[in-house]
Parts: structure tokens; sequence; C-alpha cells
């Protein structure tokens, strides 16, 4: 099976072994896979290029990581601003759907017909946040919508049904039948 190996350097685990420090010194970018039987086992990295890394990762959790999109299609050209996480992520307290929700439910072929109430939208994000899965956004929406649409149709009106009521037949035979 193939290997995508990250390092411009690789060396055999016996080899850096016997002299690690040189071996990391000698690596370009202070990065080197180390390999046992031509298959990545690990990797060493320099303090340098560790606290490098740990700049930009700094530098990349400052900025913004949503994405803006600016939605004039829908509401009669009403510029509304919806902000969505981009790439998959897992589900976290506050994940509210879009605006135009029930809308796009619509086009998936999910009609709901009612808003959404704060119990269905807790339920599901407990439920989702507990499994760990990732999705992206709009994955998410549609999990939701399909959600909801389960949940509303077996939650239908239970007390018009009344299992222990037995029904009283009619035992006049109508015109036209023999009997």
């Amino acid at each position: 099976m193939p290997v995508k190996i990250l390092s411009s350097r690789i060396i055999s685990l016996y080899s850096f072994c016997q002299n690690p420090i040189s071996s990391l010194k000698k690596s370009e970018g202070g990065i080197l896979a180390i390999l046992k039987n031509y298959t990545p086992v690990m990797y060493a990295i320099t303090p340098e290029r560790l606290a490098q890394l740990l700049a930009l990762e700094v530098k990349s959790m400052s900025k913004n990581n949503n994405m803006l999109i600016e939605n004039t299609l829908i509401h009669n050209k009403i510029h509304t601003n919806i902000y969505t996480p981009v790439g998959k992520y897992v589900m976290y307290d506050g994940w509210k759907p879009d605006s135009d929700f029930i809308r796009q439910a619509a086009v998936w072929g999910i009609p709901l017909t009612n808003p959404i109430t704060d119990a269905e939208l807790s339920g599901f994000i407990s439920y989702w946040q507990a499994e760990g899965s990732l999705f992206h956004h709009i994955q998410w929406q549609q999990k939701f919508a399909r959600n909801l649409q389960i949940i509303r149709a077996n939650n239908f009106d239970k007390s018009k049904t009344n299992i222990t009521q037995i029904s009283n037949p009619n035992l006049n035979i109508p015109e036209g039948f023999r009997g």
C-alpha cells in the first residue's frame, strides 16, 4: 500500500537509533521521516521547527475560521450574512441551521410546515455531540431536516387513536346482497 511521506529526508530506524541527534541535524527543514521495513514508523522534528509550526498554528487560530456568505438571492434581495464553518466539523453547542433552513429542506424534498422548536434542536445537537461525527454544514442541516421529518411523523396526535375501543359492527345486510 503506498504511503505519503511528509518529509524531504528519510532514514532507517536502525540508523536513527545509532545517532539520532546528528541525523536530525542533517535533515532539511528540521523534519525527518524514520522508516522500518520501508514503512514510516515515526517522524522526528527539531525544537526550532516545532516552534515555527506552533507559531503558524497560533496565527491560524487567531484568524476567523468562518466563511462569510452574502446571500442576496433569498427574501427579495435583502442582504443577509450567514456565517458557516468551513470544512467538516463535529456538532457543538450553539449550532444553528441557516436562516432559510425551512426553504432548503423543501428543496431537499423534506417539507417542514412548523418552525423548529428549541427541544428539537437541542435533542439533535446532544445526540450528535455524543456521536462525534464530522460533517460539512450542509450535511448537518440535511441530517437535521431528515431527523425532524421522522420525529414529526412519529409524534402524531395519539389521543385520537384508542386501541381499547371496540367497534360496533352493523349487522344489517345492505340492499342488493343476499345473505
